[in-house]
């Protein structure tokens, strides 16, 4: 088995990241979805402290990732190039702009409340946003509308990989396998 990626498989390494990443953001999109819908309070406040918590883990994964794929880039894609080739590299390209965007919107917005962003309720991270009403609004909404585009783009690329597992493929079984 293979840590690193070659021309035609995904290594272990880039496999893990993968679907660690699936993983922690639809929790993070199931937990943020039901703070969202909750007034904040004593009973409650841990929750938004293990969403600040998780969305520093998604942003470390996805700057790792990044990484990794410089020291081991991924393979060329299964099929022909055309306009599906390149409709996947612009949504992986959104899905990384994202992943980076949303969690620090959020960082954003919360050091505009004025409150410490801490993770795992130990370590306070420095605020990167002026405390202010206007400011915690502007930024809580990016997060919110750049969540939604989010949610979109899960959703379309689950699709797209299911369709390409049913037509036989193989790039769904290469990323869980790591070979067709």
């Amino acid at each position: 088995m293979a840590f690193r990626n070659t021309p035609d498989s995904f290594g272990l390494i880039t496999r893990v990241l993968h679907w660690a990443m699936a993983l922690l953001v639809l929790t993070m999109l199931a937990l943020g979805l039901r703070i969202s819908d909750m007034e904040p309070g004593l009973s409650n406040l841990w929750l938004y402290g293990l969403h600040k918590t998780l969305g520093f883990g998604v942003l470390t994964l996805i700057v790792l990732r990044l990484g990794w794929h410089l020291i081991s880039p991924v393979p060329k894609p299964i099929g022909p190039p055309g306009l599906a080739q390149l409709a996947a590299r612009a949504g992986h390209i959104l899905f990384y702009v994202l992943l980076i965007a949303i969690p620090i919107s959020g960082w954003a917005g919360s050091s505009a409340t004025g409150i410490d962003v801490m993770i795992a309720d130990r370590w306070v991270v420095q605020p990167i946003a002026e405390v202010s009403e206007a400011g915690e609004a502007f930024w809580f909404s990016v997060h919110e509308v750049l969540t939604k585009i989010l949610i979109g783009l899960i959703i379309v690329h689950m699709l797209a990989a299911l369709k390409r597992e049913l037509a036989g493929d193989g790039t769904l079984r290469r990323m869980i396998r790591g070979r067709v």
